[in-house]
């Protein structure tokens, strides 16, 4: 837990030049609460699923074509989702119901938080993609495994 507190507090000077720093994590290193092993994080939670209603690509309020969602409206460029090189990988946008979606910068919908119960991150398919933790500023980070990490860059 301390390590992972070390690393996201390190990460609090870029958030206040950009929203959401992307860090690749090491599943392995994350405390049980929040690993996908915990039972609030557990993919197969009813409200985690990608089919929930909040939570599915069936919703408008999560497509890429959603006035708020779409890569080129202007609210999305304060909202950035850059790597510790700071490249901008992508773009995050919340729905009314409170679910929080991650977009690459070709508007591609590539993971969801939830809007209750936990902070981690699904793949669209459902998979378990990481976690979301709030910095002190009011940014956030996004601490990712390999393969979403991947994702932006496809």
């Amino acid at each position: 837990m301390t390590r992972l507190a070390l690393i996201l507090l390190m990460l609090a000077a870029p958030a206040a030049l950009a929203d959401a720093p992307l860090v690749v994590l090491d599943r392995t290193q994350l405390p049980f609460d929040l690993g996908p092993g915990h039972p609030a994080n557990n993919p197969a939670r009813p409200g985690n699923a990608p089919h929930a209603a909040w939570n599915s690509a069936g919703n408008t309020a999560n497509a890429a074509t959603t006035p708020g969602n779409r890569p080129t409206d202007r609210v999305n460029e304060g909202r950035v989702i850059f790597t510790a090189d700071g490249s901008v990988v992508g773009y995050y946008a919340p729905n009314a119901g409170g679910v929080l979606n991650l977009f690459d910068l070709a508007g591609r919908r590539i993971a969801y938080r939830p809007a209750r119960g936990t902070r981690s991150l699904f793949t669209v398919q459902g998979a378990w993609c990481g976690t979301v933790d709030r910095l002190r500023d009011g940014g956030m980070v996004l601490a990712v495994t390999p393969d979403c990490a991947r994702q932006f860059s496809r």
